[in-house]
């Protein structure tokens, strides 16, 4: 990781770093046998690489944080709402907060995930619903 000091405009008394990650970095974390991540946080945000094997299942859910899910490869069944959407790969799908889904891996997928705020419960390894 490489920092570098910045200020923002509106308050230049604030010193945030700037920081730099590199993917191959970041140890990959097995949250299931078919399920594995890697991510970076900010303050307000947090950016996940996601791995899921073909028939992996992200059981239903919600959660304060909105979320962006961007397929690079493969595709991924989501159910909100009671709807099925399917995200294909360059697709991108958004769930507002506090909206239950769940997601089903169609193939091998590799997905970004985006959220904000950040996923405490990722952080402190209380996002039980995804290890049961």
């Amino acid at each position: 990781m490489v920092q570098r000091g910045w200020a923002c405009e509106e308050d230049r008394s604030v010193s945030e770093p700037v920081r730099l990650y590199r993917w191959d970095e970041i140890a990959l974390e097995k949250v299931t046998e078919v399920i594995s991540r890697k991510f970076i946080t900010g303050h307000r945000e947090m950016l996940a690489q996601v791995y899921l094997k073909r028939g992996a299942v992200v059981p239903m859910h919600s959660h304060d944080s909105e979320q962006l899910s961007y397929v690079l490869q493969g595709a991924l069944r989501f159910l909100v709402g009671g709807e099925s959407i399917t995200v294909r790969e360059g697709e991108v799908l958004h769930i507002p907060s506090w909206v239950e889904h769940q997601a089903e891996a169609l193939e091998d997928t590799f997905e970004l995930d985006m959220f904000s705020p950040i996923r405490q419960d990722w952080l402190d390894k209380t996002d039980d619903y995804f290890r049961k």
